[in-house]
């Protein structure tokens, strides 16, 4: 297949520039950017069509709930045509369908608008150069003519052609499928948008944005995508099918039952099938679990933790296992050297003590990735800026670059640990590697070197090694064969404290049944030293280095990565590997990382989790969930608020299910008992919508239970029913059975009111105590005071509907409009009592459970 812009890479770099009004080596002057940008656009993916509102509201009338509304209305609609039933009944129950799809409609637009926001917050940036400045630009304002400058780490913005490249190594996976790198250079000068940078830099000038990219060609393969339910949100649709099922047999049945034994007319049987029908299904359950994720996101994003893909929200709660890098996330990342060895003698504490002067220290000034911006400012790696800094206070930099021009460069990368540069200098030619220790091969012994090396990695020290080679004749291309026999110039020891918090946030983490580990790059030593002084490493536990690891086959690695705290001078690949034999015993794990190497082990974790400061593109692309801040804590708050999700969706459960459970064996028991009908469809969708429905929406404003940080993670197998929640349904459907049986029978029978009499006082109680008794529900602690101010837009929503029902109750013809009748003082008293028990008995149980299925939450909390 021809690529889109395949004529331009064939096109010299100066040609493109003509051709755009650029320059290969300053990029474009500012006048002609509005030109591009009118002419080409945004350099963005165009989208798959929103669906518009006339298909939104198809969608939401097609699912088991509202068909089976429809079906109400259209058969009400029926009978008002056929039986005189009247009007008010299709009017009432079409006016729910309506309601229902429009807070549905209503919630669904909110949560878009939420996540639209989060996206927008994770914007996409890339550096160009215009009239010869670097520059930071959003992606989506990069225009063709544009000159890139990339590094390892970065995703191609758009589709360009490489000006230069030095090492230049390129993943195309997203456009071929193969993981391998592809070589880049300017012999194979095409780089593709949202392919990754692995290795090396490159400049280069846009030829192509937005569609008219190589990936903007299969952009409507893209866009084909299918939104993602999490395991929760699985199982609750399996809920709602079940008892969808359970509406419509028993609908069956009852209608069946209503013709065959009490001879009652088909058109009256019907309705009350359909009214079982509605009593089976819960409404307003999917918008709960849609909004309560939704506040999740936005909570977290409000505490620095951007979700990328909402089924974080959901699995970041129920993590076993946090694997965590220790550079930037369990440390500061403010990198000072404290600590120096010049070759010989003792290790100097830089903080207190001057360097002396000798031949070597000049080689300190080479090898840096750092560079002096325009402002002033030290730009590269916080560990290249703390060498830097060192070598700025004690020597002329300038000078000394000067007198050792550079000719060439191998930047650091996680694997080698150490980076060289090639230097000239008063005729003959000198490497300098500069990096981890162990990976120098020095020429002599290491005693000495190795007891200094030591000596400050117990102090949890990050070491640095330069070693150097002279060579009389220039060493040609070859150069980077040649890095052995090394000369050591000395040590540097550079500290990067904790982060505070990090201690007190790993402890919490103890406390709720997650394993903290340390994936490191850094030496044993320093590892191990500083995963001690956190509280990460503990007596019995292990602390291992990459060869240790390599060592180890995956199914041993598998059986002891339980006693393992620490893994030292690790690579990506080993990262990806310790996710695996986690996985393997059944933990769900949560991985940390920044670089573009890490991309494979953020996608193989359970929530990959991206640093947003110092992270890559490419890993701030892969992961789930990225930091702003890019600190441990942060990930412990994370957690947290999962959990807290959790817990309010299945409150929400608690509350709605019941209610429907509680409906649907009321009705069937009724028509057994020879009754017929003792509610309404219009009134169960009063009671299952308005009554419980709207209260319910506020669920997802619940704010963490106390304790739920010192529970273990739910397992991800767990059924939804556990820790007693099955069992308070049971209770709390078996109470108002029980109930509104009896109510209906003292209002219709003992009070000789007939049926509209017993309807009315079943309506009541069962709506306004199914209101009352969200209180307990809502919260594991016993009830008090707190319960009903906590939330206020929930006890105002409560608050609310109540009132709503007594003036329902109270207003003759909004009562008479529903099927009900009015009621004396007496009645009044017998249904508010009555509205009380179900709340004293759901808080007495729960009172009960609290010495056996609650009991891990009364321990939790004291």
């Amino acid at each position: 297949m021809t690529r889109v812009n395949e004529e331009w890479f064939q096109t010299t770099p100066q040609d493109i520039a003509t051709q755009f009004d650029s320059s290969p080596t300053d990029g474009l002057q500012p006048e002609h950017l509005s030109k591009y940008r009118e002419r080409y656009g945004e350099n963005i993916l165009l989208e798959a069509p929103r669906p518009n509102i006339i298909q939104r509201i198809i969608r939401h009338l097609s699912d088991v709930t509202s068909l089976v509304l429809l079906f109400a209305v259209g058969l009400s609609v029926y009978l008002a045509l056929t039986a005189d039933s009247g009007w008010f009944k299709p009017i009432i129950i079409g006016g729910i369908v309506v309601l229902n799809v429009g807070l549905s409609l209503y919630q669904e637009g909110r949560a878009e608008r939420a996540l639209a926001s989060l996206k927008a917050m994770n914007e996409q940036t890339a550096i160009v150069i215009r009239e010869g400045n670097p520059m930071v630009v959003p992606a989506n304002r990069i225009v063709p003519g544009d000159l890139l400058q990339l590094k390892a780490g970065d995703t191609v913005p758009a589709d360009a052609r490489i000006v230069q490249a030095t090492a230049l190594s390129v993943e195309e996976a997203m456009l071929t499928g193969e993981s391998e790198p592809v070589e880049k250079s300017t012999e194979d000068p095409a780089l593709f948008s949202g392919t990754a940078i692995l290795t090396g830099n490159t400049t280069a000038l846009v030829v192509g944005t937005g569609m008219k990219t190589e990936i903007g060609q299969i952009a409507s393969m893209l866009n084909t995508t299918h939104a993602v339910k999490t395991p929760l949100a699985e199982r609750l649709d399996q809920l709602g099918k079940r008892l969808s099922l359970v509406a419509v047999v028993g609908g069956v049945i009852t209608i069946l039952l209503a013709v065959l034994m009490y001879q009652e007319s088909v058109s009256e049987s019907l309705m009350l099938g359909v009214g079982l029908a509605i009593a089976a299904v819960p409404e307003s359950l999917p918008v709960i679990v849609t909004l309560s994720m939704t506040a999740g996101v936005q909570k977290m994003a409000k505490q620095n933790a951007i979700v990328r893909r909402i089924t974080a929200v959901e699995t970041i709660g129920n993590v076993t296992v946090i694997a965590s890098d220790k550079t930037g996330t369990l440390t500061q990342n403010k990198m000072t050297a404290t600590h120096f060895w010049p070759g010989q003698g003792p290790v100097l504490d830089l903080r207190v003590a001057d360097v002396p002067e000798s031949n070597d220290l000049a080689l300190w000034g080479l090898a840096n990735g750092a560079t002096l911006g325009n402002d002033g400012e030290i730009l590269g790696s916080p560990t290249d800026v703390a060498v830097y800094r060192f070598a700025a206070t004690v020597l002329n930099l300038s000078q000394v670059l000067s007198a050792y021009p550079q000719i060439a460069e191998d930047p650091f990368d996680s694997t080698k640990k150490r980076m060289a540069t090639l230097h000239r200098h008063n005729g003959r030619w000198l490497v300098v590697v500069k990096g981890a220790y162990d990976r120098l091969d020095l020429v002599a012994s290491r005693k000495e070197s190795q007891q200094r090396h030591d000596e400050m990695a117990t102090q949890g020290l990050r070491i640095l090694a330069t070693g150097v080679k002279w060579f009389d004749q220039d060493p040609g291309a070859d150069w980077l064969n040649q890095l052995d026999q090394l000369t050591l110039v000395g040590l540097i020891g550079i500290m990067d404290p904790p982060r505070q918090e990090v201690p007190e946030a790993i402890y919490t983490a103890q406390q709720a049944g997650i394993r903290t580990v340390m994936i490191t790059g850094d030496h044993l030593q320093t590892a191990s030293a500083i995963a001690t002084r956190i509280g990460i490493l503990h007596a019995g536990e292990r602390a291992i280095a990459g060869a240790q690891l390599a060592a180890l086959s995956d199914s041993e690695l598998t059986d002891q990565i339980g006693e393992i705290r620490v893994f030292a001078r690790t690579t990506p690949a080993d990262k990806l590997r310790i996710v695996k034999c986690w996985q393997a015993q059944g933990e769900v794990v949560a991985m940390t990382g920044d670089g573009v190497n890490d991309a494979p082990a953020l996608r193989q974790a359970d929530v990959g989790v991206a640093m947003g400061i110092t992270g890559t593109d490419v890993a701030k692309n892969t992961a789930d969930i990225v930091l702003t801040d890019d600190n441990f804590a942060t990930i412990v708050q994370a957690v947290r608020q999962g959990r807290t999700v959790y817990q309010n969706i299945t409150k929400a459960v608690e509350f709605l299910v019941s209610v429907n459970f509680a409906q649907i064996f009321t009705m069937i028991t009724a028509v057994l008992l020879g009754w017929g009908g003792i509610l309404s469809a219009e009134q169960m969708l009063i009671v299952n919508v308005l009554a419980d429905g709207i209260p319910g929406f506020f669920i997802s404003r619940e704010v963490a239970e106390t304790g739920v940080m010192r529970m273990s993670p739910v397992n991800r197998q767990t059924s939804i029913w556990q820790a007693g929640l099955g069992k308070r349904v049971a209770v709390r459907t078996t109470t108002y059975v029980v109930l509104i049986l009896g109510i209906y029978a003292l209002g219709r029978f003992q009070w000789d009111g007939g049926q509209a009499l017993g309807m009315t006082m079943l309506f009541f109680v069962l709506a306004m105590g199914s209101i009352l008794d969200l209180f307990p529900i809502k919260s594991r602690r016993r009830l008090d005071w707190q319960n009903f101010t906590a939330n206020r837009p929930l006890t105002l929503s409560v608050v609310g509907i109540l009132l709503g029902l007594l003036i329902i109750g109270n207003v003759p013809v909004l009562g008479q409009a529903i099927g009900l009748v009015a009621l004396t003082a007496g009645q009044w008293r017998i249904v508010l009592v009555t509205c009380l028990l179900p709340m004293l008995v759901v808080e007495s149980y729960k009172r009960v459970q609290h010495t056996n299925e609650l009991k891990h939450w009364v321990t939790a909390t004291e």
